[in-house]
């Protein structure tokens, strides 16, 4: 079934997304890792991949898995990435006959030790390109895109990264999940300017509970998202006194807290990045009231 359909019929909801491991001997203990999380029941699981297109195979084999053994609604993360026609095509064909209703269309992340993107084809060299093939190709399948509430790091200006979110909903775009961010009033602010200029589609906020320092300060340095002075400080503190386990404990936390804020103010659901950790994710769904 298409999201954009869940969606509308089940507000607020919870969704999750996943990273394959790497190797194959990792998959028992992410299986065991998805079966503990089933009871949150999910509106849909979104399954990604490492840059460069590192665990493109592995997101085909488990989405598919996830469809038929664990009666979840998967999507499958496609970037630009190493992309043709040929292979996009191939792609979906196999989303298709492993019953896979919807995709998530991102320009995606430049290989490891390669600062900037480039595009590996005259086709796609943006999200938007892949959407309207995607959208010509399978007219029925559902197609998620990204937003970002503070701005596309690469983007000339807001204004720019606004209109190229509105291309994308145009050119066929169903919903948007967006990049993490720290400040809910960036998210309400961000819905507000895209309903300013047109695009209507659901906009599902994506939140991150904070496991260590070093790895949030590498992400926001990544994708552009402000980390609040006080929060930044409390991780610190937390750092300081217990390391990576008091640091996690304050980043779940926060973001129950967050996600509960989101929930009350009128999203239609949280979209948790789960790291592939069921505690956290748990945790944090326990707190909300869906």
């Amino acid at each position: 079934m298409r999201i954009k359909e869940l969606i509308q019929a089940k507000r607020p909801f919870v969704s999750l997304e996943f990273f394959p491991p790497k190797q194959r001997e990792a998959w028992a203990g992410f299986f065991e890792v998805v079966e503990r999380l089933i009871p949150v029941h999910p509106l849909f699981v979104s399954v990604t991949y490492g840059a460069g297109g590192s665990t493109h195979a592995h997101t085909l084999e488990i989405v598919s898995r996830l469809k038929t053994a664990y009666g979840l609604e998967p999507m499958a993360h496609l970037t630009c990435v190493g992309a043709s026609r040929e292979k996009i095509r191939g792609f979906l064909d196999a989303l298709a006959a492993a019953g896979v209703d919807n995709v998530l269309a991102l320009r995606g992340d430049p290989p490891k030790g390669q600062e900037d993107f480039v595009p590996d084809s005259d086709d796609f060299q943006h999200a938007s390109d892949l959407v309207s093939f995607i959208s010509q190709e399978r007219p029925g399948l559902g197609i998620g895109v990204a937003g970002y509430p503070e701005c596309h790091p690469a983007a000339i200006s807001p204004e720019a990264d606004l209109e190229f979110l509105r291309q994308k909903i145009c050119l066929g775009g169903d919903f948007v999940v967006t990049q993490l961010f720290f400040d809910n009033d960036a998210y309400f602010g961000f819905v507000d300017k895209c309903r300013a200029v047109g695009i209507d589609a659901p906009i599902v906020p994506g939140v991150l509970p904070v496991m260590s320092l070093a790895s949030v300060k590498r992400l926001v340095g990544m994708c552009g998202a402000h980390l609040p002075p006080a929060y930044l400080a409390e991780l610190e503190r937390a750092d300081a006194a217990g390391g990576n386990a008091a640091v996690a404990e304050a980043g779940i936390a926060y973001a129950r807290k967050q996600a509960q804020d989101l929930i009350a103010r009128g999203a239609p659901g949280v979209h948790l990045y789960t790291l592939n950790k069921a505690e956290a994710v748990l945790s944090i769904v326990a707190g909300l009231d869906l």
